[in-house]
């Protein structure tokens, strides 16, 4: 799963002072039998007979072999990534499985480019002659690649607090296009303090406050980049951004051709394609072109108005420089295609990433739960449904199983596959996306059976409940939703690869077990997977794939939460 330094990023920003504060085991087998009874007429119940084909002795023979050391962590576009994909090619082939990629040295492999950098500990901002360096008064966060690699002159554009809701924008008359944006953090209020911004359906009246949402606002607008503006002392920004500066200084990844741009202005990670920066409150008055005083006034004006004014400043010519090496790499999802019957233009998507941390201060780190655990379960699934197909069970759909890379550096593999499908997005029904379901999280007792299910209910009814139904039917774990709730803090529905498919109106189920005390360690190994409950969980979703792909009629997509 991908980490979530930059929620805790994002936490810092929101913790900061903002001018609105000046003026938040034990291991039980599962007990199945491999052939379904018949009593009289009743007709096997083959979703029961083919699920119990998972065993746990499967799935520790493959992650014995995905979670070794000889597999070096599979780090995104290192060798230890291509062992791994050599071995789920070699595992989809031998099942039967087709590989749909045309045009590839490989049919299996979707191969496609990453640009990885690192950012310069010397950026800096000039204005007016005053020096401000990045990680004392300013920096950058997100998995992104820098807008400043060389020195740019820039002319940005001051856009109040960066919002916008029905009648009420920042960016009236604006164009920002190209340009970088400076935004005050927090929320426009009128002369009493109450937010200008109403609690709409779906979202509460500080929805549209965050950071991130307002440089998603600024990227919909066409922005290069967005400067958020903290009310943090240059001596206190220094320290918190302190905290956060190993993480800072990690290379960061983009994808040079992403496809067709789906702008996404509700997403809760970094959005991809726009330089977002935090600063002191200093930086921020110099970049706004203004002082304390001056933008408190502007305030004042925009609170008696009740909507956005014109500023009485304007922000200076800056001299911007973050400089950033940069490589680019290649990289691979891996493909696998069981082709249906009667209803094979249609498609489900099982998924799971199978990248990891690689090699770090010469210790590998695993990931056999993160995610060698969801990508095992693919592989136990595809297996399951060929041998369905092979005794005159197949399923009438088609269904895909992709094991996604570069998940650890930002659903990169997600992103790229659903901008390039291989099957067309409106032929594909949902994604059932598995990551990390090997474990106990903190949240759980070791005696109980659950799996956190995310997703869901967000873009079909009918999903979450033919996953509720396989559930009662066949496995009676323990369905906890607690990450599927709104304004989840953990943003866990926007850390893994089924978001990707969400925001283009896919439908999704995410399984995971959470976080636990080896998460992103390099402690997360084999021998801490608890198989059994790892086979309960992928069982679920085979039987909540079987009816996918054998009812009569797909899903509909009957809500839009993405």
């Amino acid at each position: 799963m991908m980490k979530l330094v930059w929620c805790g990023l994002l936490a810092l920003a929101l913790g900061l002072p903002a001018l609105a504060q000046a003026q938040q085991p034990a291991k039980v087998k599962a007990k199945t039998k491999v052939k379904a009874r018949s009593k009289g007429k009743t007709a096997p119940d083959w979703s029961r007979t083919y699920a119990a084909t998972i065993r746990p002795e499967e799935l520790r023979r493959h992650l014995t072999v995905v979670a070794s050391d000889s597999f070096r962590g599979r780090e995104t576009g290192q060798p230890g990534q291509k062992l791994a994909a050599a071995y789920l090619v070699k595992e989809f082939a031998a099942l039967g499985l087709q590989g749909p990629v045309a045009g590839s040295d490989s049919p299996y492999l979707q191969h496609f480019p990453l640009i990885r950098g690192a950012y310069s500990a010397d950026g800096f901002i000039r204005i007016n002659g005053q020096r401000f360096d990045w990680l004392n008064d300013f920096f950058s966060y997100g998995p992104l690649v820098s807008p400043f690699r060389t020195e740019t002159v820039s002319q940005p554009v001051f856009v109040g607090f960066g919002v916008e809701q029905g009648a009420y924008s920042d960016y009236a008359g604006l164009d920002v296009k190209g340009r970088d944006v400076v935004a005050i953090m927090g929320a426009p209020q009128d002369e009493r303090g109450r937010k200008l911004l109403k609690a709409t359906s779906g979202h509460p009246a500080d929805y549209w406050d965050s950071g991130l949402r307002k440089a998603a606002i600024a990227k919909a607008k066409g922005a290069r980049s967005i400067f958020l503006m903290t009310f943090a002392p240059k001596e206190e920004f220094a320290k918190e951004a302190g905290n956060y500066a190993t993480a800072l200084r990690e290379p960061a990844f983009a994808l040079p051709n992403p496809g067709p741009e789906i702008i996404d202005t509700v997403r809760e990670d970094v959005p991809p394609g726009i330089g977002v920066y935090l600063t002191s409150q200093e930086l921020g008055l110099q970049l706004a072109g203004t002082t304390l005083p001056g933008l408190l006034e502007y305030t004042r004006a925009l609170g008696r108005a009740g909507r956005p004014v014109a500023p009485s400043f304007a922000p200076p010519v800056v001299i911007i420089s973050q400089p950033q090496p940069q490589e680019q790499l290649i990289t691979e999802n891996v493909l696998g295609f069981l082709e249906g019957s009667d209803k094979k233009d249609e498609v489900l998507v099982i998924s799971a990433h199978y990248d990891h941390l690689g090699v770090r201060n010469d210790t590998i780190y695993n990931g056999a739960d993160d995610d060698g655990s969801g990508t095992v379960a693919v592989l136990a699934l595809a297996r399951a449904f060929a041998q369905a197909k092979k005794e005159g069970h197949g399923p009438r759909r088609s269904i895909l199983f992709v094991a996604m890379t570069a998940e650890e550096e930002g659903l990169f593999g997600s992103e790229y596959y659903t901008a390039n499908p291989v099957v067309p997005l409106a032929n594909t029904i949902a994604d059932l996306n598995i990551d990390m379901v090997g474990r106990t999280d903190r949240k759980h007792s070791p005696r109980k059976h659950f799996v956190n299910i995310v997703g869901s209910d967000k873009l079909s009814s009918e999903l979450h409940r033919i996953n509720e139904t396989a559930n009662r039917t066949y496995t009676k774990l323990e369905l906890d939703y607690r990450y599927n709730v709104p304004n989840e803090p953990e943003h866990i529905y926007y850390r893994s690869d089924h978001y990707n498919f969400a925001r283009r109106k896919i439908p999704v189920i995410f399984y995971t077990t959470g976080e636990h005390a080896d998460y992103h360690k390099a402690t997360d190994d084999v021998e801490k997977i608890e198989f059994d409950r790892l086979t309960e969980r992928a069982r679920l979703v085979f039987h909540t794939a079987w009816e996918l792909v054998n009812r009569e009629r797909r899903i509909r997509v009957d809500s839009n939460r993405p």
